[in-house]
């Protein structure tokens, strides 16, 4: 009864996709970013199985630049409709990528954050749960975005990839 519960939740949203979406996730995980507002570059990919992608985020927050994005492989636009084997592998992932942002950035600690629909700040239409390093006083919910060049989130995403096998 695996995708039961998120199924019947589904009576209670709509997607908020354009009918024509151009998912940037669903892009990177084909391996080729077609679209040209696709802030996604395949350097960002950090690791990728047939359930979940982890790729570091184009945008950073604070001095501290370089989060990482966990998503299903397969496209779903919110948490109401992972499939809860899904949801679960998601949440493995999370630990995984925040143990190896310890081992590779030594941060003071990490944080997980997910949005969903516009209300709840989510503008892009593919689930994703962000991994944040945390710093003492980096004030992460006082910052304001900003976007990580390619060449940063590229570093970022060897160094993860280079310790992430020690939590696999």
């Amino acid at each position: 009864m695996d995708a039961g519960a998120p199924r019947a939740g589904q009576q209670l949203w709509s997607s908020h996709a354009p009918e024509d979406y151009a998912c940037p996730f669903c892009e990177l995980r084909d391996g080729v970013i077609r679209s040209p507002e696709n802030l996604c570059a395949l350097s960002d990919l950090v690791y990728r199985d047939g359930t979940v992608m982890a790729f570091m985020a184009c945008d950073g927050f604070g001095n501290h630049g370089g989060h990482v994005m966990v998503v299903p492989t397969e496209h779903h636009e919110a948490l109401y409709d992972l499939p809860d084997d899904t949801a679960g592998a998601i949440m493995v992932m999370s630990r995984k990528i925040a143990l190896a942002m310890k081992r590779a950035w030594a941060p003071d600690g990490t944080s997980v954050r997910q949005h969903n629909e516009p209300a709840g700040n989510q503008h892009v239409w593919h689930y994703h749960l962000h991994v944040f390093p945390r710093f003492h006083g980096d004030e992460l919910y006082k910052q304001l975005r900003h976007r990580v060049p390619v060449e940063v989130r590229a570093r970022k995403a060897a160094e993860l990839r280079a310790v992430l096998p020690e939590f696999l």
